[in-house]
């Protein structure tokens, strides 16, 4: 397991914003991102920064690289702490930058990254599982890392598996207290194959068809009955002489 740990901070140039509300819309199509600056020890504001510069240095730092927000003549160490993003063209709309201390550590949730090739896997043996996509840990700002990478070679047999236990984390990184130290992070699983539908068991085929002859016997019964019904009725029909009225006399 490896660390990537980013040492240079990037910066990003802003200005106060006196548009608001609805009008925002305008910036955008400008080429300008708006933005809020928070945190504990200043004032929220409002602020833009040009949208193509953000756009390029998010893609490589992602959430959790401390960043320098450069203000009147000032620097602000900052965190992405919100980024909104147009459902459907994805351009990015809004971005809040969160303001912190240098000195007091922070929460932070960091990419796991999968590095290597386990041999079950590469030989189809086996599958790859990662229900853990993302480590919560708590660390200074300057200490947080870009991501954090799980070599998975040394797994070599189907349910080999890491556990966030397993995981060694560099001096002045710590698991966040709410984690749960036995969360699986990545494990072999078997194959899964194709379960054909079981066939019926002998007892309960012959049961089956026994049900389907006796149904067909009854079936064939009820005609028969029926049809002798019919021949008694009509012979009784024929063997009738008709009745003849005798005239009354006068």
């Amino acid at each position: 397991m490896g660390i990537n740990l980013r040492m240079k901070r990037e910066k990003i140039k802003a200005v106060k914003r006196t548009i608001l509300g609805k009008k925002i819309k305008n910036l955008r199509k400008k080429g300008i991102l708006p933005a809020n600056l928070y945190g504990k020890k200043i004032k929220s504001q409002a602020l833009e920064v040009n949208l193509d510069e953000f756009r390029k240095f998010y893609k490589n730092a992602g959430k959790t690289t401390l960043i320098d927000v450069e203000l009147d003549s000032k620097s602000y160490p900052v965190l992405i702490h919100k980024l909104q993003v147009h459902p459907v063209t994805e351009d990015f709309l809004h971005v809040d930058f969160h303001m912190v201390s240098l000195e007091e550590k922070i929460t932070a949730e960091i990419p796991l990254v999968i590095t290597g090739k386990s041999q079950v896997v590469e030989s189809k043996q086996g599958i790859l599982i990662q229900p853990l996509s993302k480590l919560k840990i708590e660390a200074l700002p300057t200490d947080l890392p870009e991501k954090i990478e799980i070599d998975i070679s040394p797994l070599k047999e189907v349910n080999q598996e890491i556990k966030v236990k397993d995981l060694s984390l560099p001096k002045g990184i710590a698991l966040s207290e709410d984690l749960n130290v036995n969360s699986l992070v990545v494990k072999i699983g078997p194959l899964e194959e194709e379960v054909a539908a079981p066939a019926p068991a002998p007892e309960a085929a012959a049961e089956t068809a026994g049900e389907t002859a006796e149904g067909q016997k009854e079936k064939e019964a009820a005609s028969t009955s029926k049809e002798k019904e019919g021949e008694t009725i009509k012979d009784k029909t024929q063997g009738e002489a008709p009745s003849k009225e005798k005239p009354q006399q006068k």
